[in-house]
C-alpha cells in the first residue's frame, strides 16, 4: 500500500485548515493500528492548528482525555458537544476513520456545510459512505508527519475572531451537561455512578479496560477518559458480544502485572463465561466487573425508544449467582446492590491477587443517552427520557436498526 502522501495534497490540506473557521478533528481506529507514533504526532497537530477534536469509539486514547481540545466520542452514544460539532463544522480533519453509520446518522444530513479530508491507507475507504473533498492516501504516522513540516514551513495564519468564537460555541455545547443522570437514587446503583466509582478509584492504577458489547460499553466509553492508547479494547464495528473477558485474558498474559478489567454485562459475559477456565489455569488476575440490570440492556433500549416498549427475548430470568460461578472457577466473587456498598466492593476487588467477579446490581429501567436515534441527524440528539416524545422514530430509522 502507499504510505506516504502526495506532497501537493499535503499543501493543500494546509490551506484548507489554516482557512478554516470551524474546524474540527476526527480520529478513529486507524491511528491506533497505525502506531503509538501516529497518535503522539495527531496530537502535536491538533495542539499546533489549535482545533477541537472528537474520536471514535475505537480511537479512544489517541488523544489525551485530559487535553482541553478533546470533546469525547462522537456517534449514537457520544457527546452532544462532539456531535453538534461535527454537524457544524466547516472543515473536517478525518484521520483514520471510516464515516460507519454509528458515526454519520442519516447521511444526507451528515456534517452538511463542511469540507472534508480524509487521511487512510485504504484508498477503497475514500468516499465510500461520505463524499470528501480532499484525500490523503498513506499510513496515518507518515500523513501526520509530512502535515506537521509542512505546516510549521509555511506557518499559516487563522481568523482568530472567527476561532473564538467557535470556542465559544463548543463551551456552550459543552455546557449542556449530556452525561447527567440522576444522583439522588440511594436505593439502586446507577450504572453511571458505578462506572464513574471504577474509574475514579483505579485511575492511579493506570488499567486497562476491556469491555462487552452493549449498554455498559457506551457508559465505559462516555465515563472512563483515556490519556493513552492501547489501554481500551473493544468490539467497534463488529460488535460482538463475549468479546471482553477473552480479550482481557490477552491483555493480562501481555501485562502480567497490570489491573486488568473487563467492563461487562450480564449476558454479554456468558457468551464466553468458559474462559474462566483459562483464567484459572493460567492464574490470571482478570477482574471482570459486571453491570446486572437482568436484560440486554441494549436490545431492551431500542425495544423501549424504538418499538413502543414491545420487550421481545431481552429479559433473562435464568442467570447464574455470578459468586457461585466465581468459586466455581476459583475467582473471587462479591454482588453489591447499594451504592453505599460499591467503594468498598472495588477497592477489595483491585487488592485480590485472584480472579475477581464483581456482580454489580444496577438499575434496571436506566437507558444510555444521550443518544441519536437510528436514521436522526446529529443535531436531533436524545439528551434524556424528556426527549422521547419529542422526536419520535421514523420508520426508516426503525428500518436501520
Amino acid at each position: 500500500p502507499q504510505t506516504k502522501p502526495d506532497p501537493a495534497r499535503i499543501a493543500e490540506a494546509v490551506k484548507m485548515i489554516a482557512a478554516a473557521k470551524k474546524p474540527l478533528f476526527y480520529g478513529g481506529g486507524g491511528l491506533i493500528n497505525s502506531g503509538p507514533e501516529a497518535c503522539a504526532r495527531f496530537t502535536e497537530f491538533v495542539r499546533l492548528v489549535d482545533a477541537p477534536c472528537t474520536l471514535t469509539l475505537m480511537g479512544l486514547g489517541a488523544l489525551p482525555a485530559s487535553d482541553p481540545h478533546f470533546l469525547g466520542m462522537v456517534g449514537m452514544h457520544g457527546m452532544y458537544e462532539s456531535n453538534m460539532a461535527m454537524h457544524d463544522c466547516d472543515v473536517m480533519i478525518a484521520v483514520g476513520s471510516r464515516f460507519d453509520d454509528r458515526v454519520t446518522g442519516r447521511l444526507n444530513a451528515f456534517s452538511p456545510g463542511s469540507k472534508k479530508i480524509h487521511v487512510d491507507i485504504d484508498p477503497s475507504s475514500i468516499n465510500k459512505n461520505v463524499r470528501v473533498d480532499l484525500p490523503l492516501i498513506g499510513d496515518c504516522n507518515e500523513v501526520l508527519d509530512a502535515l506537521l513540516k509542512a505546516w510549521r514551513k509555511a506557518s499559516p495564519h487563522s481568523d482568530g475572531k472567527a476561532r473564538n468564537a467557535w470556542w465559544r460555541q463548543i463551551d456552550a455545547w459543552r455546557a449542556r451537561d449530556c452525561l447527567r443522570y440522576d444522583r439522588g437514587r440511594r436505593d439502586l446503583i446507577k450504572p453511571q455512578y458505578a462506572l464513574e466509582r471504577l474509574y475514579a478509584l483505579t485511575r492511579e492504577r493506570d488499567p486497562f479496560i476491556t469491555t462487552e458489547v452493549g449498554q455498559h460499553q457506551m457508559w465505559a466509553a462516555q465515563f472512563f477518559r483515556f490519556d493513552k492508547p492501547y489501554h481500551w479494547m473493544t468490539s467497534g464495528g463488529l460488535g460482538t458480544m463475549g468479546y471482553g473477558l477473552p480479550a482481557a485474558v490477552g491483555v493480562q498474559v501481555a501485562h502480567p502485572d497490570a489491573l486488568v478489567i473487563d467492563v461487562a454485562g450480564e449476558a454479554s459475559i456468558l457468551m464466553n463465561i468458559q474462559e474462566m477456565s483459562t483464567i484459572a489455569q493460567y492464574r490470571l488476575p482478570v477482574k471482570a466487573f459486571i453491570l446486572n440490570n437482568q436484560y440486554m440492556g441494549m436490545v431492551r433500549q431500542w425495544q423501549e425508544l424504538l418499538h413502543g416498549g414491545r420487550y421481545s427475548e431481552s429479559y433473562t430470568a435464568a442467570l447464574p449467582d455470578f459468586v457461585k460461578l466465581a468459586d466455581a472457577f476459583g475467582a473471587a466473587g462479591r454482588r453489591v446492590e447499594r451504592p453505599d456498598e460499591l467503594d468498598d466492593a472495588i477497592m477489595q476487588m483491585i487488592a485480590e491477587p485472584r480472579a475477581v467477579i464483581l456482580d454489580v446490581v444496577v438499575d434496571q429501567e436506566e437507558n444510555c443517552f444521550p443518544m441519536i436515534p437510528s436514521g436522526a441527524a446529529h443535531n436531533e440528539m436524545l439528551l434524556g427520557p424528556a426527549d422521547k416524545a419529542e422526536q419520535p422514530v421514523s420508520e426508516e430509522g426503525m428500518v436501520l436498526v
